[in-house]
């Protein structure tokens, strides 16, 4: 256990040399009556600690609401210090989801890197493989994108609702299998993981807690699920990375970033 906590806390500081590897977004509250307006922050950092980079509103491809059945967009509510906000206002009882997908960019890593790269992501056998296969002089160019989810409890929904179960069209996707804005310590939550609308058996699915060292690492069934329980109150970050070899020659390697937050009281 020391040395998963080691690892863990190496990977914090030297990640911030690189790319900081997680992108969320966070809701100013979990719950709140119709009428109100949120804000909504979207920021990256090391470890699920709190807001450190902002996003500029540039990279932002696609922002998303849904509240029951009616889709609209974000408002963009300015760039801060650690942060890029986003506004929405929910007018009728219902557990609005909502999402941003950024732009791709590229990033280029130094072969002794990628060994703790790996770690980060919980990449399997076969990834490593084909990196130790790769002919020298070896380089890592990846282009990848980033896909943010979380989710709010408007007033009071009817339970038959089931809106927060529905895909929002991100290429790499984790969906709840329950209704998250009820979540309570102790549930166990279950979630599908899709690639471009398909279920992705063997992903490796992280459970964070705001603050909280210890992370749970689940790789999804055969049919794209996995499941861990919840067992401290607050914020919770659940996510996962697709990294594969690319098909075009103008980089090595392509990949995928997705989170979900949700809250438990």
């Amino acid at each position: 256990m020391k040395k998963q906590i080691f690892w863990w806390l190496f990977s914090l500081v030297t990640a911030a040399t690189m790319e900081a590897h997680d992108t969320w977004l966070m809701p100013e509250r979990f719950m709140a009556t119709p009428g109100a307006t949120l804000r909504f922050d979207l920021t990256s950092a090391s470890g699920f600690t709190g807001p450190e980079l902002a996003i500029k509103p540039e990279r932002v491809e696609r922002t998303f609401c849904r509240l029951g059945g009616e889709v609209s967009e974000l408002t963009v509510a300015g760039l801060g210090e650690k942060s890029l906000g986003f506004t929405a206002t929910f007018s009728r009882p219902s557990v609005a989801v909502v999402a941003v997908d950024l732009k791709p960019r590229i990033l280029e890593l130094s072969p002794e890197k990628i060994e703790l790269y790996f770690r980060e992501i919980h990449a399997g056998e076969a990834l490593r493989a084909v990196w130790a296969a790769s002919p020298e002089p070896r380089r890592w160019r990846e282009r990848y994108l980033k896909h943010t989810k979380t989710f709010v409890r408007i007033g009071e929904p009817r339970a038959e609702e089931t809106g927060w179960a529905q895909p929002v069209g991100a290429a790499l996707e984790i969906v709840p299998e329950r209704n998250p804005s009820i979540l309570k310590v102790g549930d166990v939550l279950s979630v599908l993981v899709l690639g471009a609308g398909v279920p992705m058996p063997g992903f490796a699915v992280g459970f964070v807690a705001a603050g909280e060292l210890r992370e749970h690492v689940v790789f999804t069934d055969k049919d794209g699920r996995a499941q861990a329980a919840l067992d401290a109150p607050g914020a919770w970050l659940i996510h996962g990375t697709d990294l594969r070899r690319a098909a075009s020659g103008e980089w090595e390697w392509e990949s995928d970033f997705t989170t979900m937050t949700v809250n438990v009281l």
